[in-house]
């Protein structure tokens, strides 16, 4: 599929920035698409921004980005975006950066708005160990699940015909000196490109290329599924939590006929992976049988194929010690790429696009107007103010996942008896869902 960069002329950014607008327009050529590939021995083409990656921070980039007046030419090593996975829980720091990019309301419209927390023990029957209103323990709030295939879709749809090429897997990078990076894929085709953004995930193989280490397994596992109610889901609009013994699980509804839950696990390695969709939701249901019959419903009303399990990792970005985000102000990571984070404080996804705006709005100028000390500059500033956001929150993460997760019988009586109902306040451990980011707006189209 042909990749290609929009012509789109300068925008108007309110984002605290005093940079001047962009010059020019960036000007990327189209690769030909793949089935050319076997015509050619090598095909080799130019772009000027290339993300790797058409997840959550790729996509959000590239949309950024277009909306500053740059194009960008996405590869997806996938024949599509990615259907799997079940849904992300976003909190207000997340809706604040997709209404940043015009996706919100779209979004809103087909999933409901959560108002509260109910935290319980499946000890004595499930009973209530504390519950919370986000209206009342942390006005301002908002946080909705939404399908990942969804919200992929969404944010897709922003970007012009062709600008994502599918089937595009890379096989290696290369400095290619003042050209720039050269990208093999493993179809043959090769493109140098002046800027490479790299979102491809927690195993990203231009995060090896940079130096960083492999994610680090935490010793926990999760369950996922997506339950579906054709006739209507029964539940209020709550997230559950269910705590145990090295065992927790929860649900939240999704929309009226969609109900997402997980179950996380305390396992010494990560085991051989099933792929039988019977035997992982078989594997669900028994860790939490004789737990509260509302979860168990939940996961039997689950498609076999909706249920994925997945080990948990993270790396941590200690000062001094982990590379830099970006390699000579060519490349640079965001997203999974970089900080691969614990679904603890639900904040994967919604760092991911906070990454996805503050690395365009300083980026944008300067690819704009070709001008490669300011690519350098912005990226080493994108990293100086995200790395102060994204190093603490894996660190917390990774703490809240250790601590629930203890299976210790005095501890978790503790758990349940002291700090879940007396000490835990909402407003605060909250708080990191503060970020501020005003809108983009849109550049207009060149006729």
């Amino acid at each position: 599929m042909a990749l290609a960069a929009s012509s789109i002329s300068s925008p108007q950014l309110r984002y605290c920035s005093s940079a001047p607008p962009p010059r020019r327009r960036p000007r990327c050529r189209r690769l030909r698409p793949a089935a050319a590939v076997a015509a050619s021995a090598t095909l080799q083409s130019e772009e000027n921004v290339v993300v790797v990656g058409a997840g959550v921070a790729g996509l959000a980039t590239a949309v950024a980005l277009r909306r500053l007046g740059v194009g960008a030419a996405v590869l997806e090593q996938g024949e599509a975006l990615r259907a799997g996975g079940t849904s992300l829980t976003l909190f207000k720091n997340g809706w604040r950066v997709l209404d940043a990019i015009g996706v919100a309301d779209e979004l809103r419209a087909k999933y409901l708005r959560i108002q509260g927390m109910r935290m319980r023990s499946p000890a004595a029957g499930g009973r209530d160990l504390r519950e919370f209103s986000f209206e009342e323990e942390a006005p301002g709030q908002e946080v909705r699940a939404v399908e990942r295939r969804v919200l992929l879709e969404t944010i897709a749809s922003k970007l012009p015909p062709g600008s994502i090429s599918f089937s595009s897997k890379l096989k290696s990078i290369a400095e290619q000196g003042p050209d720039g990076t050269l990208l093999e894929l493993e179809d043959g085709r090769q493109i140098i490109s002046k800027i490479v953004i790299g979102c491809d995930g927690v195993n990203s193989p231009i995060a090896r290329w940079m130096g960083f280490s492999e994610p680090r397994y935490v010793g926990h596992m999760a369950f996922r599924g997506l339950a579906e109610y054709a006739d209507g889901q029964p539940f209020e609009p709550k997230v559950n939590y269910i705590y145990g013994r090295g065992v927790r699980a929860g649900f939240v509804p999704v929309s009226s006929t969609k109900v997402y839950w997980f179950i996380c696990f305390n396992r010494q390695d990560p085991g051989p992976k099933i792929t039988d969709p019977a035997a992982l939701k078989s594997e669900a249901l028994e860790l939490v049988r004789g737990w509260p019959s509302d979860l168990l419903a939940v996961m039997r009303s689950t498609p076999e194929g909706a249920v994925v399990r997945t080990p948990l990792v993270d790396r941590w970005l200690w000062p001094g010690l982990a590379p830099a985000a970006s390699r000579g102000g060519r490349v640079v990571l965001a997203g999974d790429a970089w900080h691969p984070m614990t679904p603890n404080l639900g904040q994967g996804a919604c760092c991911a696009l906070e990454d996805a705006v503050v690395l365009a709005r300083l980026l944008a100028p300067a690819a704009a107007a070709g001008d490669p000390a300011g690519v350098e500059a912005a990226m080493r500033a994108y990293e100086a103010e995200r790395w102060g956001r994204v190093f603490p929150l894996t660190a917390r993460a990774g703490l809240v996942g250790a601590l629930v997760q203890w299976g210790n019988p005095a501890v978790c009586a503790v758990r349940d008896g002291v700090v879940i109902p007396r000490l835990v306040r909402l407003g605060p451990f909250l708080e990191h869902t503060n970020f501020e980011c005003d809108l983009i707006e849109p550049a207009p189209q060149s006729p």
